[in-house]
């Protein structure tokens, strides 16, 4: 027998446009798409709320943050963090994710090492078992300078979870950190001390010159050979971008200079910024206002990054705000992070699709998601 949804009386986004309209959706895909209402009886009436593709998140700390809610702090139930993990993704609008996931262990004394292997292997048990709601896949976040990165990611490397792989270097100094009032700003909030804050500084120092370069190379084959997506994290310099394309790496992920984002431009690398810069107006750790980069027309994906809920909110502020079509704001977060890792069957609302979809009604200015179909069907 047929499953068949009609979802009716909807601003539907698609097609490059929004338009008041009906979409069907038969055993899991998207079967039509009109443009007028649905006389038929058994119709859901969506009253006039927007209907969207459900969004695709290409880097979001949150799972971490479930395995460890407090430094010093990991959650001895793996299947619940992922669990919770899933149920905020969901509720935010977000359909299908890839979670990232720190290699590199640095100064944690397994901690980061554990964390990985037990995200990767939950994630991968709760999809066998159908647990999720959310499609979950895995981005890898490479610490280049750590001296265990690559042992940490080799035996993951054939891992079909694995959709995205980004390189970065969290060295102070430099990059994310150019600004060092910020890392000891950050640094004291976890509650590190001066002393130790000096002596983080040089060991990390260190560790960049001896491993950095080989371990970049290393990982850059890796995925090449894998055909795996690479990401080159907080570039600031035109060297950084120019490293990055001769790398042969495709994406530009969270630039913290104008002069980065539009070298990346240039270069032909896909820029994302991060949705909670967006909505805050400004970056944590004293970047550049991803507000002046996509005000300058120089996004094309936004993440969100540490806040699930600012990927949805941060698209709408773009269109309320920045005069950015609705359509093209809503592709940042659904066709185009979908087609940089590969997923052609999702990310629009078009006949022969996957039916990925939520619901959402823009109140006092912020869009509140109140249902989500994945696969045609409904999750919340």
């Amino acid at each position: 027998m047929t499953d068949e949804t009609i979802l009716t009386n909807a601003e539907v986004v698609a097609d490059g446009r929004v338009f008041h309209g009906t979409v069907v959706v038969r055993d899991g895909a998207i079967a039509e798409v009109a443009h007028a209402p649905s006389a038929v009886r058994t119709a859901q009436d969506l009253e006039g709320d927007f209907l969207l593709p459900g969004l695709v998140e290409l880097h979001t700390d949150n799972l971490e943050k479930h395995f460890e809610p407090r430094p010093g702090v990991v959650w001895p139930a793996p299947l619940a963090a992922v669990a919770s993990h899933d149920a905020l993704l969901v509720g935010a609008g977000i359909t299908t994710v890839c979670d990232a996931v720190r290699v590199g262990d640095y100064r944690d004394a397994g901690k980061r090492r554990f964390i990985l292997e037990s995200s990767v292997g939950t994630l991968r048990a709760a999809r066998d078992a159908d647990l999720f709601r959310a499609d979950h896949l895995v981005h890898l976040r490479c610490e280049i300078a750590d001296p265990t990165v690559v042992e940490m990611f080799e035996p993951f490397a054939d891992e079909p979870l694995v959709r995205l792989v980004s390189l970065m270097d969290h060295t102070p100094g430099q990059r994310q950190w150019t600004d060092l009032s910020k890392f000891r700003e950050y640094y004291r909030g976890i509650g590190m001390g001066e002393a130790e804050m000096d002596t983080l500084f040089l060991e990390q120092t260190e560790l960049q010159a001896r491993c950095a370069a080989e371990h970049r190379l290393t990982l850059v084959a890796r995925c090449h050979e894998r055909g795996i997506p690479l990401a080159s994290h907080d570039d600031t310099t035109e060297d950084h971008v120019a490293e990055a394309h001769a790398d042969g790496i495709a994406i530009a992920e969270f630039p913290t200079t104008e002069l980065a984002a539009r070298t990346a431009r240039r270069h032909g690398l896909s820029v994302i910024l991060g949705a909670p810069n967006i909505v805050r107006g400004v970056s944590h750790s004293g970047n550049v206002s991803a507000r002046l980069l996509a005000r300058q027309g120089l996004a094309d994906v936004l993440s969100s990054d540490y806040v699930p809920a600012s990927l949805l909110h941060a698209a709408f502020l773009l269109h309320a705000e920045f005069r950015v079509p609705l359509a093209a704001a809503v592709a940042m977060v659904t066709e185009t992070p979908a087609r940089l890792i590969g997923l052609d069957d999702r990310g629009r609302i078009a006949p022969g699709g996957r039916a990925d979809l939520i619901r959402v009604r823009v109140v006092d200015g912020f869009p509140v998601v109140r249902a989500v179909w994945g696969a045609g069907r409904r999750l919340m």
